[in-house]
């Protein structure tokens, strides 16, 4: 589907979450973010947001799962 976010994750260690539209919340143990249709949970420990574009962004620490709500 044109639009709908992209998510990766390699390992415990790092999550890529590509279409996404805003930053709603940045913590230690959570980023959720806006997208499309849902918003996206990030959880875990000592995260932190790498980088980030118009198109990507790039979250590093210890995940501990990935939430998504409508």
């Amino acid at each position: 589907m044109y639009g709908a976010v992209i998510i990766s994750a390699t390992g415990r260690n790092q999550v890529l979450i590509e279409n996404y539209k805003g930053i709603i919340e940045y913590t230690n143990e959570k980023i959720r973010v806006q997208t499309k249709n849902c918003q996206v949970t990030v959880a875990g420990k000592r995260l932190m947001i790498e980088y980030y574009t118009n198109e990507e962004m790039k979250i590093t620490g210890f995940i501990q799962g990935i939430l998504y709500d409508s």
